[in-house]
């Protein structure tokens, strides 16, 4: 008999950038909500790299910001470098990148996660999942932890990143877990595997931390962040922090000598690591062999923050022996002395691939069980947490009988990065692009806030503070594009005069002196509408159709053995995907559309 039993609405295994939002917005919607981790003091811990954003990726920190998350409103608070990437294309490619204060970050998510209602922090070690069988389905109804306890819940959020079953490697050197300096966990792995789920392995990598104090600065070029930095959350009005240069220096054929000569000794060669990795995240040992034709390969040395003289060396993530990697820098400019403080390793580890799961990321087979982040096969603190804001949700949603809620692919890079998860699955880690989205000049950074918040307010996700500044925005662009209609300049209505290529806000407000009066954020969204309005019409003329199709729904029990003139390969597909659309089912690897056509015959009958 169980000793101590403690009941909440919703569970939410593993403390990282998903697991953290996830209780967090499950707890926003009222669901008593208990986040279990098994050390509370790596709470939202950057694992990897010091930074927050990127391209397309800032775009899903805006996006998880607008729909009340903590990510945005962190990184604004502990950031020691911001820049605006992609500046001199166009808007849809703007994305906001952040370095941080990575101790800082981590204090501050703790920090939110410690004062949210409704929500409880535990220092715990899930050891098993508990199931019970309804009416011939498994549902969950808690979890095990270690030290003779039960957490009863209705709804448990799976975010355990890389530590189920994790293995590190350095060179031949193996060591049991997930993150430098911690340990692994099984107990999950095996109940999935009991609960009939397929479980697969990836391997992800982190480069070496170098001593600030031992790096010649003076032979490397320095990277200073904007001087008008721009801030992730739409509640930030200024980045008040002070700004930290980062700099980069390149390897080299010393270098490359030095890495061919050892590829032996590097575990992705060797053989003793047959796993998959990130394709666009590849280590130093992968740039080699596969960029042979490369005499050099930029490095970024990225400072962790103000108290401390650790800095990440992006570009140079490692598994090969320590012997090599003290080599590997005499040979760099200015790294000739660095010392270094923690080595380069990989990680592999188990994942369950997201075709199992709803668009609302709940289990097809188990009901009430959620997955979010790196064990959905995905690479990335912002992909994690645009997953975690989703399925933490939702959690509490099924909780309350509520319905599901998932942007569209239209509406969020949230909604294509989970669409193309559930829909197509993954073969390597997943990371986002902005080539992944089809409607990118709809998805930008700078209007998250008009695409989500709406919804946000509606779900019950946001704060009044968020609700009553995004009324004034659009009460700000509203009054502009009003004054904008009313003035006459050389004949031509304002908002006409503006689509001139050579016009920009600063020329109108010389001219219309009311503009003068109206806040960047609404001037920024009002000159983005008028002067790409043909583009966009276009894009939403092309989002229609697809609604159209989407609005095809198909049954979860649809039974595609019956339509006998389907492929063997399509009705093995459909019936794996169970796509709840004929939008999501075109969008499965293999179906053509004379497999959409039987289909949508058969729903008409």
């Amino acid at each position: 008999m169980t000793a101590n039993v403690y009941q909440y609405d919703v569970i939410v295994i593993g403390a990282g950038h998903a697991g953290t939002e996830a209780a967090a917005a499950a707890a926003r919607l009222g669901a008593k909500t208990a986040l279990l981790t098994t050390n509370l003091d790596t709470v939202g811990q950057m694992s990897c790299n010091p930074a927050i954003g990127g391209v397309a990726k800032g775009q899903i920190v805006r996006e998880v910001d607008a729909l009340g998350g903590l990510m945005g409103e962190a990184i604004d608070a502990t950031g020691i470098q911001f820049r605006m990437l992609n500046r001199r294309k166009g808007p849809a490619m703007h994305s906001p990148r952040a370095q941080a204060d990575k101790r800082a970050y981590q204090s501050h998510i703790k920090m939110r996660i410690e004062t949210q209602d409704n929500l409880d922090l535990r220092q715990e070690t899930v050891e098993d999942l508990l199931t019970e069988n309804v009416d011939g389905r498994d549902r969950v109804v808690g979890v095990q932890v270690r030290g003779d306890a039960q957490y009863r819940a209705a709804a448990v959020v799976l975010t355990t990143g890389t530590f189920l079953q994790a293995i590190m490697h350095t060179g031949k050197a193996q060591t049991a877990g997930g993150r430098g300096g911690e340990g692994t966990t099984s107990g999950i792995s095996g109940a999935l595997a009991r609960l009939g789920f397929e479980v697969d392995r990836f391997k992800t990598g982190t480069p070496p931390r170098l001593n600030a104090r031992t790096i010649d600065y003076a032979k490397l070029e320095e990277q200073p962040g904007d001087d008008q930095p721009q801030a992730f959350s739409f509640l930030t009005d200024k980045i008040v922090g002070q700004q930290i240069p980062c700099h980069i220096t390149y390897t080299n054929e010393a270098v490359h000598d030095l890495i061919r000569a050892n590829l032996d000794r590097a575990p992705m060669y060797s053989g003793q690591i047959s796993t998959r990795g990130p394709r666009y995240c590849p280590s130093i040992e992968d740039k080699v062999v596969r960029f042979a034709d490369k005499s050099q390969h930029q490095l970024f040395l990225e400072p962790e923050g103000h108290q401390t003289q650790e800095v990440y060396v992006n570009g140079i993530s490692t598994s090969l022996p320590r012997d090599v990697q003290d080599e590997m820098f005499k040979r760099i400019a200015g790294l000739e002395n660095a010392s270094i403080m923690r080595y380069g390793y990989a990680v592999e580890y188990d994942f369950c691939p997201p075709t199992q799961l709803w668009p609302h990321l709940e289990s097809k087979s188990v009901d009430g069980l959620f997955f979010a982040g790196q064990i959905n096969g995905t690479t990335g603190y912002e992909e994690a947490a645009g997953q975690g804001l989703i399925a933490g949700a939702n959690a509490a949603m099924v909780v309350a009988g509520k319905p599901t809620w998932v942007p569209s692919r239209d509406q969020a890079y949230i909604g294509v990065l989970v669409d193309d998860l559930v829909t197509a699955g993954t073969d390597e880690p997943y990371r986002m692009f902005t080539s992944r989205a089809e409607y990118r000049l709809l998805l930008r950074q700078d209007n998250c806030d008009r695409r989500l918040t709406p919804d946000a307010d509606r779900l019950g996700l946001i704060t009044a503070q968020r609700r009553d500044r995004f009324a004034s925005k659009l009460a700000e662009i509203e009054q502009a594009n009003t004054i904008l209609k009313a003035a006459r300049i050389q004949n031509t209505p304002g908002d006409v005069y503006l689509k001139r290529p050579e016009i920009d806000w600063a020329t109108m407000c010389g001219l219309v002196p009311e503009l003068t009066k109206v806040d960047s954020s609404a001037a920024e969204q009002v000159v983005y509408d008028v002067k790409y309005e043909g583009y966009i019409s276009r894009q939403k003329m092309e989002v229609e159709k697809q609604h159209r199709l989407a609005g095809k729904r198909i049954p979860t029990s649809f039974d595609y053995g019956k339509i006998s003139a389907l492929r063997n390969e399509a009705r093995e597909k459909l019936s794996k995907i169970r796509p709840l659309s004929l939008d999501q089912a075109k969008r499965i690897s293999g179906i053509t559309p004379a497999d959409i056509a039987l289909v949508m015959a058969h729903l008409d009958h």
